[in-house]
């Protein structure tokens, strides 16, 4: 199954395992599922660690370079994502949450979050 982890969950799976669930930990663990970060969680750490946000401290390229040596894929935003955003309810503002939950539903892969928020979206979305 292909799983794109949220940027809240990816950084916890590279830096604080031990803050995911267990069934996110079986997820991501089982070499069945391909896993894939979105280009946005990269802009969105790149952003918010410019910010100097105590939940962002980490360089990104460091982590993007660790993702795809751990064997991620990455998923580079389309014009397609873009325009899948128009139509999401507007349940949450964040734009990047609001372009990952589109690239979910775009590719038909399902979206692995923490956020009951995002989880509320009518999408191939998964709360762990």
């Amino acid at each position: 199954m292909k799983l794109l982890l949220d940027t809240h969950l990816l950084l916890w799976a590279a830096f604080q395992p031990n803050k995911l669930s267990k069934t996110a930990s079986s997820l991501i663990e089982d070499i069945n599922n391909e896993l894939l970060f979105s280009a946005a969680s990269i802009w969105e750490i790149v952003i918010k660690h410019g910010l100097g946000r105590d939940d962002f401290r980490v360089e990104p390229s460091v982590l993007r370079r660790g993702l795809l040596d751990n064997g991620y894929g990455e998923l580079a935003i389309s014009s397609q994502h873009a325009v899948t955003v128009e139509m999401l309810p507007p349940i949450h503002k964040d734009p990047f949450d609001r372009i990952i939950v589109a690239q979910a539903i775009a590719e038909g892969i399902t979206l692995l979050t923490s956020d009951p928020v995002v989880a509320k979206y009518p999408a191939p979305v998964r709360k762990v």
